[in-house]
């Protein structure tokens, strides 16, 4: 009698590993599942110009918490619709190096990870490491949040933007989807909620103080950015343009 219960808890133990192993190899597969997901969106991507995003999507369920009327704003406009000033001004002030690198650029991450964001330096930076690719990834698959699962899948993820993409596409969809203040998102709604204008009819001064908001534009607006937007001026100038 004594031996029963053992014999119970030995069958148990197999039991429980196997049930474990089946939870963890399904959940690779849902994440392997979602991974390709993403990989095809951005493959049509490059035909296809995307409803919603992330970030929308996160925004838009902030909203149902809030007491703040949440009226989005987003039309998506061609790159040839879209003020060159505009266009010069965002790599200027969030990825210098764009038309550089390969997706990552790994000399604006070592210079970010020893927290070079000195004011009064010459070649202060106005933004941290990442790039205008890793943005567009994280814009319109992980939202806001950050998690090193998060970081570890869009990482994945950029070199198959730069790959499907190419440079235009990626910065003309970056131009579009990213967020310029609350329910804001994309380079046309941007110039006509600040300026009352078109992107396409954005001057030098009004490109660099909406460029200048990118990093925080929830908190800033382009009324306030005049000494970025000058440092963002003066390096479109160091760029000849």
């Amino acid at each position: 009698m004594p031996s029963t219960p053992l014999k119970s808890h030995a069958v148990a133990s197999p039991r429980r590993k196997l049930s474990l192993r089946s939870i963890a190899r399904w959940l690779l597969i849902v994440l392997a599942s979602l991974w390709l997901l993403a990989a095809l969106t951005l493959a049509a991507l490059r035909f296809i110009d995307p409803p919603t995003t992330a970030v929308h999507a996160e925004r838009r369920i902030q909203s149902w918490f809030s007491t703040t009327p949440y009226n989005p704003r987003y039309d998506f406009l061609p790159l040839n619709r879209i003020s060159p000033d505009f266009q010069h001004a965002v790599i200027a002030a969030e990825d210098a190096r764009f038309y550089q690198h390969h997706g990552f650029d790994w000399q604006a991450m070592e210079i970010a990870a020893e927290g070079d964001l000195d004011d009064h330096k010459p070649n202060h930076r106005l933004r941290g490491g990442s790039t205008i690719d890793q943005q567009l990834v994280k814009n319109l698959f992980f939202g806001t949040g950050r998690t090193l699962l998060r970081k570890g899948a869009e990482t994945t993820l950029v070199p198959i933007a730069e790959l499907v993409l190419g440079k235009q596409r990626i910065l003309e969809l970056y131009l579009n989807v990213v967020e310029w203040g609350p329910g804001i998102y994309g380079a046309e709604a941007a110039s006509r909620y600040y300026f009352h204008t078109s992107a396409r009819n954005l001057n030098r001064r009004q490109a660099a103080e909406l460029a200048a908001i990118l990093p925080a534009p929830l908190k800033r607006r382009p009324d306030h950015m005049a000494h970025y937007s000058t440092l963002i001026q003066e390096r479109m100038r160091q760029m000849n343009w």
